[in-house]
């Protein structure tokens, strides 16, 4: 009886822990995918949301900096006048590591401009998150333009 006892509480707490991993990873699919769909229409208050302020942000052409210069960037861009068409993102075969209160979010991203005017861009994104106050933050992001194929 107690073996089987043991047996029933090690199996709840192992399906709890299991359905919270499934939740968290299902948050944050859900945010990236938020993320870029705000990203796509320079949505000021989505990047707020999605970058922690110590975030150190890695880009494709090799160039280091934090949410700050991020959110800076963003209200130069509004002032000035479009020459080309906005450019979509989407995200395709997300991997999601949790470990704890951090997690590994890595996926390709895939940026077309909606009226085919441009060539599509792919890079790939690996980006680490930390939750806090139940709340989960891009810390470390890296993207990596992956080149054409021949």
């Amino acid at each position: 009886m107690k073996r089987i006892l043991t047996f029933l509480t090690t199996l709840i707490l192992v399906s709890g822990a299991t359905a919270a991993a499934a939740s968290d990873e299902e948050t944050l699919t859900q945010m990236l995918n938020e993320f870029l769909a705000g990203a796509s229409v320079n949505d000021f208050a989505v990047h707020e949301r999605f970058w922690d302020d110590d975030l150190v942000y890695t880009s494709s052409g090799g160039l280091r900096f934090g949410k700050q210069k991020i959110l800076e960037s963003m209200s130069v861009d509004a002032e000035a006048v479009p020459e080309e068409p906005p450019v979509v993102y989407s995200a395709e075969d997300i991997r999601i590591r949790l470990y704890g209160d951090t997690a590994v979010v890595a996926f390709r991203l895939l940026a077309t401009a909606p009226d085919d005017s441009q060539k599509a861009m792919t890079y790939f994104n690996t980006g680490t998150f930390v939750k806090r106050n139940d709340e989960w933050r891009a810390v470390a992001w890296q993207a990596t333009m992956i080149p054409e194929a021949d």
